[in-house]
């Protein structure tokens, strides 16, 4: 008798941990997809590379300080935005001139034909770059899919895919398993809206229910993707969209519905208050926001590879670790975007600059994964703290802007010393240039310093209490050490 007293007890305690592992079901509001946790690895990868690649980049083309994806809207809307007061009629004069009156953007479908894709090639130099997650364009606002899809022709009446157009092969699969079998994670980024596509043009519901929703569905199910970067959101409200919605199904029954990380952009007025992580672009937008949040940029002003950039316009290594290490101080990640030629290759220029950013996390990689906000992300020099990031009429942030708050001293203006990051009982002084002989530490509490060292160095640092402040003895410099100089890391243990 107590025998089965002990057995139903035993059965009773399982059957109730079963109902509290249950996994919690999303309704399709806000309010209740809002509760969902931005799955912890995203806040802990702080480093990520994007890559917009399609048939815009067949032409590759548009003034220095636009996006070439945008080619399409650029041309046949007459329009344009940017850095350098671009030209309105430069993409319509380069295309006619180039293609030919005659022509079409859909041509350049047949056109792109990813003849050296190499993902396996992709994921090694991402991994070496220190990257920890991938995010590739599924599909961008042109309407064109990288995989067989049935509804990217629906209404058009023409085929728009990769598997029929150009590549004549699936690209995502390939690029799924290679980026996975590299050990990173596999994103996709997805435009909900299409610039030219009929139903969208005439705001049809057709658009969300025909095309939008089982598009998407279609994607997800197939790839079951680590992380989806949602776009193209901010010109009709949810009511519209209905991406509550479909963000229920894919929380609830999809195939990713477990682990999958998405941002916050599904519909107009989303952004910074509702979907998953939050998100910024060139620096256009608030930073240093109250959830974990990422910043996307390029190594140039665009997205798309853009023949008309030269050396100038490329963000150099220093500006790309100094602006992870900026970021990653205020909590967020950098995901920094790879544009590759029609033809699938990464571009020489921008493979050296990911290379390099590798180099310095091999060595100070500790200060940047994992780690989270310490109570000041950095620590100033006397000065004007304000700065204006964005000439006059530009739309986005060049990469100098952080030269300017660091090395590159502008008259009466401050710059950050250090940039602070922190893990358990360990806070890291990123400092953007050698100190000298000595360098004071004034936003770490003296008394609770046990010893400090240098990454790449082995050894603990002398270092002396000043007030509440310390100040560290750094050693003479050793070329030997061959430590990248983009910036060096002193961990302070606490």
């Amino acid at each position: 008798m107590i025998k089965r007293k002990w057995s139903l007890l035993l059965l009773l305690t399982v059957l109730c941990c079963g109902a509290i592992a249950q996994p919690k079901k999303y309704e399709a509001t806000w309010e209740s997809l809002d509760t969902r946790p931005v799955p912890e690895w995203f806040g802990q990868a702080k480093f990520g590379i994007f890559i917009h690649w399609g048939p815009y980049s067949v032409p590759a083309f548009s003034p220095a300080g636009t996006y070439t994806e945008w080619y399409q809207f650029w041309w046949q809307s007459r329009s344009i935005f940017g850095n350098n007061k671009p030209d309105k009629n430069a993409i319509p004069n380069f295309q006619d001139k180039v293609y030919g009156e005659e022509s079409s953007y859909y041509d350049f479908g047949k056109l792109f034909k990813a003849e050296l894709y190499d993902p396996t090639e992709w994921a090694q130099l991402f991994k070496e770059a220190g990257a920890k997650y991938v995010i590739l364009t599924s599909k961008h606002h042109d309407g064109y899919t990288l995989w067989p899809n049935k509804q990217a022709q629906d209404a058009r009446h023409f085929k728009w895919n990769a598997q029929e157009v150009g590549p004549r092969r699936d690209l995502l699969a390939p690029y799924m398993k290679a980026i996975r079998e590299a050990g990173l994670k596999a994103g996709l980024y997805y435009s909900l809206y299409e610039w030219y596509h009929p139903w969208y043009q005439i705001a049809s519901d057709q658009f969300v229910t025909k095309h939008y929703h089982p598009q998407f569905k279609d994607l997800v199910t197939k790839y079951a993707p680590d992380l989806i970067y949602a776009d193209g959101e901010w010109e009709k409200d949810d009511s519209y969209w209905k991406s509550a919605e479909l963000l229920q199904w894919l929380f609830n029954e999809s195939p990713c519905k477990d682990y999958v990380t998405v941002n916050d952009r599904w519909f107009n007025g989303c952004r910074h208050k509702h979907g998953g992580y939050y998100t910024t672009e060139y620096m256009r937008e608030e930073m240093n926001l109250p959830k974990v949040w990422e910043e996307i940029r390029g190594l140039g002003l665009s997205f798309g590879y853009n023949r008309d950039e030269d050396l100038a316009d490329y963000a150099t290594a220093q500006e790309l670790v100094l602006m992870l290490c900026d970021i990653v101080s205020m909590g967020g990640n950098l995901c920094l975007n790879v544009g590759p030629a029609s033809d699938g290759k990464i571009p020489v220029i921008q493979q050296q600059r990911l290379m390099e950013i590798g180099k310095w996390l091999k060595v100070n990689g500790e200060a940047i994964y994992g780690t989270t906000k310490y109570r000041t992300s950095w620590q100033w020099s006397k000065g004007n703290r304000k700065f204006k990031l964005r000439k006059d009429g530009d739309s986005y942030t060049t990469a100098d802007y952080i030269l300017h708050q660091t090395v590159d001293q502008q008259p009466g203006k401050a710059v950050k010393q250090a940039f602070f990051t922190q893990k358990g009982n360990k806070v890291f002084a990123i400092l953007p240039k050698w100190p000298g002989k000595t360098m004071k530490i004034t936003e770490v509490d003296a008394t609770k310093v046990k010893s400090v060292s240098l990454l790449g160095v082995q050894g603990k640092l002398k270092w002396k209490k000043s007030g509440k402040n310390i100040v560290v003895t750094m050693p003479t410099y050793d070329p030997n050490w061959k430590l990248p100089t983009e910036a060096y890391t002193l961990k302070i243990q606490l």
